[in-house]
């Protein structure tokens, strides 16, 4: 299913611990370590669900999966669970440690869950690993500094009749500007940082845990309110997009659309499900 690991990985590593010192990225593996003391079984079902809903499968037999940008390894794991042959890799060294961690957790000595690190921007890496029956990368491509060119590398990862389920960020056009600004100035400014989460945390996380609580709905994708306000205040590089440009952009390649849930004008992200059409 893939060859030797390219061995631009070191680079592209260099590159992230430099961004991160800069403030030019936000490390996103390092909260996805604080967010593993959270796990349970609700939220891995609730991630099994995501899935299942989103791809309209009831179980991933038989079918290799790929996960890009892997993270705290709940999604690979919810993958295996479900019945994948799974490849995850990612850019931080803390998110592979995760992945690994939650392998060897559940799955220790599994030859069906394979963990590398790597670039999605590294063609080299990708050419490496193959093609996949199911693309999953969640909230990833708009973090890696070129989403244009991730969006472009991530195509090739499939098969004829593969899916390819994304998450990215919702263009809310001036919102998206005051957005940026944040999320620049806490990566940038670290005394901004307690200053903004105390701010976002009165509001609009505070209002949206309430509604929640009243409606009785649960927190989507086994996700929790604390580690998802610091991804998303932390999350930079930062790129934003319409349904219809990501559409457009996959249906002029030979994909189709099976699947498109918005968030409106509302912050957040876009999900969508393309099957690649056999030629």
């Amino acid at each position: 299913m893939f060859k030797k690991q390219s061995t631009m990985t070191n680079i592209y590593n260099h590159d992230f611990l430099s961004e991160v010192r800069a403030g030019d990225r936000f490390e996103f593996g390092a909260n996805w370590k604080n967010f593993l003391s959270t796990l349970n079984d609700i939220r891995i079902k609730a991630a099994e669900a995501s899935l299942q809903d989103m791809l309209n499968r009831q179980d991933l037999k038989g079918l290799t999966f790929l996960d890009v940008g892997s993270g705290s390894g709940l999604f690979s794991l919810a993958a295996r669970n479900l019945g994948a042959q799974v490849v995850s890799f990612d850019f931080d060294k803390s998110s592979v440690w995760c992945t690994k961690h939650l392998k060897e957790t559940f799955y220790p000595d599994d030859k069906n869950w394979t963990i590398m690190e790597g670039s999605v921007l590294d063609r080299g890496f990708l050419n490496s690993l193959g093609n996949f029956d199911i693309v999953y990368s969640w909230g990833v491509l708009h973090h890696t500094g070129d989403m244009w060119s991730a969006l472009e590398n991530v195509k090739h990862l499939c098969n004829n009749d593969s899916q390819l389920f994304i998450a990215l960020y919702n263009d809310q056009g001036i919102a998206s500007k005051y957005w940026y600004f944040v999320k620049l100035s806490y990566n940038k400014v670290k005394i901004m940082r307690p200053i903004w989460t105390l701010v976002h945390l009165i509001y609009p996380t505070l209002p949206s845990v309430l509604l929640r609580f009243v409606t009785g709905r649960e927190r989507p994708r086994g996700m929790t309110v604390w580690y998802d306000l610091l991804d998303w205040l932390g999350g930079y590089p930062f790129e934003i997009s319409k349904p219809n440009q990501i559409t457009g952009f996959f249906e002029s390649h030979g994909f189709e659309t099976q699947t498109l849930v918005t968030v409106g004008k509302r912050m957040g992200c876009n999900e969508y499900v393309f099957k690649k059409i056999t030629k």
